[in-house]
């Protein structure tokens, strides 16, 4: 795969999508510096690794979640070393056995595709009906991380910092923090 890093927006944005646009311009607006990668798509965890080596940070994991009766919604950022079990994060936000949204609720909240699940999302969730969660394992092993501009063709490295003290404040999403725990292979 063919990763091309660059400092900020892309030059040209002619061939790019409005939501990813409207990600440059947000980060733009609130004096967010990032690095960006351009590269193939990336639909799965080994892809988003290559693209975290290049811009020298991790990817984390963006999980679009659910309740039983698809009436509360979720966005988990955790870390992307770490298996997930939906039982560990439902008594922690008192909510009912959650799984994955599926693509109507995406699509309609976030303005999102498969594979293009991001925090940037958020800022189409006008009315606030996804609560961000976040597992503390990611503030406590990051100084960055890697993030979609609402595609899966790019990546950008925030410094943490940034995300927890202009990004989430500008998306209007108050956090959940969680702790979540690791498991070994076996478990």
């Amino acid at each position: 795969m063919e990763i091309k890093i660059h400092k900020g927006r892309p030059e040209d944005l002619s061939h790019r999508l409005e939501k990813e646009i409207k990600c440059y311009e947000l980060l733009d607006s609130i004096g967010v510096e990032y690095i960006r990668a351009d590269h193939d798509e990336a639909f799965d965890m080994d892809t988003c690794d290559a693209v975290g080596a290049a811009l020298g940070t991790d990817i984390c994991k963006n999980l679009f979640l659910c309740n039983r009766q698809q009436t509360e919604f979720h966005m988990l950022l955790m870390p992307g070393k770490k298996k997930f079990k939906t039982k560990d994060i439902s008594a922690q936000i008192n909510s009912s056995r959650l799984s994955f949204a599926g693509e109507e609720h995406m699509a309609a909240l976030l303005g999102l595709t498969p594979g293009s699940v991001t925090i940037l999302g958020l800022m189409n969730d006008t009315n606030k009906k996804v609560h961000l969660i976040i597992d503390k394992d990611l503030l406590k092993e990051h100084d960055s991380i890697g993030v979609h501009p609402c595609i899966n063709t790019s990546t950008l490295k925030l410094s943490m910092e940034a995300l927890l003290d202009k990004v989430i404040p500008a998306l209007g999403h108050e956090p959940t923090f969680v702790e979540l725990p690791w498991y070994t292979e076996e478990d």
